[in-house]
């Protein structure tokens, strides 16, 4: 062991310290919310990322674009397409998102995000960070909220995953003083845990939900996890008609797939990994990954995404014609929701609810035995067109 290490680890540890206690103090200046009501237009950037991306984002904004009909002709809404988000041109330049696409990123209000691929240590690509985790951290995109829900069985689940610390905060900065030893970093802020779980307990409240689960292994990551514990029992302390438990990820994962336990929760707030992880396997249960959308939400600007990744492998095979855009369409819908379009949200969902849950006429399999991408949306269209759209929807409910 020599000095030089210890110094040289020391230095690269005090920068992410003094990174991060800066991170705070800009935190507990607050910003104020956007108001898209004021906006004229409201500038929605389709970033069309890479693989499998700019197909389904281009039949995704091919339906957003007939229900947003009038408000593009009148200038409410203005799409601008954003191609510079590849595996490729990140590559090129060495960064997560190259500054070129940030500008044009941070010049929109909205973000409706197609797959990028992530690369990995020994993969063909340079090792860069993720440009999803670069685009939360650059936009302050801090609450990632999923839901999934399968009336059947009486699931109904809202995830709501911190977006910028956590284990993914600073993926990129690990450090090996020796070749035999690598540290990565997790990060947890007193003011970063309370605005996500303070945001789980407000939407706990407007919708009348009197249970909110809170997710950590706090009895093994006692200081990170042990933080967003202890912000919760703060913040609960708020909400007195508000129930809240601690529950720990391993026993939660396995909690989600019990018959007996799963319908009783409703609200999850947990940390960045393990939201990312049981976020997944929930998606799962409502019929695969592909099935599930995601909202990025942050004061200034928000980011709306498919949860699976690019397939480069369906690109390779000759198959990208055959990925389904369900993820990214249902990421739209709280899109709409997210921008104040309530009611022409509540019709793509139940344009969604009738193709892929109810009605069934085409079935997208990811192969040429099933319906291509273009087939179903022009399915979705058919069916969101149709005078009946309510009326058909509530008499698949009733049965």
């Amino acid at each position: 062991m020599t000095q030089e290490i210890l110094d040289k680890a020391g230095a690269h540890f005090a920068q992410i310290v003094k990174e991060q206690l800066e991170r705070v103090e800009r935190l507990k200046t607050g910003e104020e919310w956007t108001d898209y009501s004021k906006l004229h237009p409201i500038k929605v950037g389709v970033c069309w990322g890479d693989g499998i991306g700019p197909i389904i984002s281009q039949e995704t904004q091919r339906v957003l674009e007939y229900l947003l009909e009038e408000e593009v002709k009148s200038g409410k809404i203005a799409f601008k397409p954003i191609e510079g988000l590849t595996i490729e041109n990140r590559a090129k330049v060495g960064k997560a998102i190259p500054d070129d696409v940030l500008e044009e990123i941070k010049a929109c209000h909205v973000i409706l995000k197609a797959p990028t691929t992530t690369p990995e240590k020994g993969g063909p690509w340079p090792n860069i960070e993720s440009a999803n985790v670069a685009m939360r951290r650059e936009l302050d995109l801090f609450a990632n909220v999923r839901p999934v829900s399968i009336p059947e069985e009486g699931i109904d689940w809202t995830f709501f995953r911190e977006n910028t610390e956590g284990a993914y905060m600073l993926g990129s900065r690990g450090i090996m003083p020796t070749p035999d030893l690598a540290f990565d970093f997790k990060v947890i802020t007193r003011p970063g845990a309370e605005r996500i779980i303070r945001m789980a307990f407000e939407y706990a409240k407007k919708k009348g939900i009197d249970y909110v689960t809170i997710v950590t292994k706090a009895n093994v990551v006692k200081t990170t996890d042990g933080l967003f514990l202890e912000v919760a029992e703060q913040v609960g302390k708020d909400y007195p008609g508000i129930r809240w438990e601690g529950w720990y990820i391993d026993i939660m994962t396995a909690k989600l797939v019990d018959p007996a336990r799963r319908t009783q929760f409703r609200v999850i707030a947990l940390p960045n990994l393990y939201g990312d992880i049981i976020t997944d396997e929930a998606a799962q249960l409502q019929g695969g990954v592909g099935t599930a959308g995601s909202a990025n939400i942050g004061k200034r600007y928000a980011m709306f995404e498919a949860i699976h990744g690019s397939a480069p492998r369906m690109i390779k095979e000759g198959r990208g014609k055959y990925a389904d855009p369900s993820s990214l369409i249902r990421a739209s819908v709280m899109m709409l929701e997210h921008m104040g379009f309530m009611e022409k949200a509540k019709k793509l969902q139940m344009g969604l609810d009738i193709c892929t849950r109810f009605e069934k006429k085409l079935v997208i399999t990811g192969r040429d035995n099933g319906a291509t991408g273009r087939d179903f949306c022009d399915y979705l269209l058919e069916t969101v067109k149709n005078p009946e759209l309510e009326a058909k929807w509530n008499s698949f409910q009733s049965k």
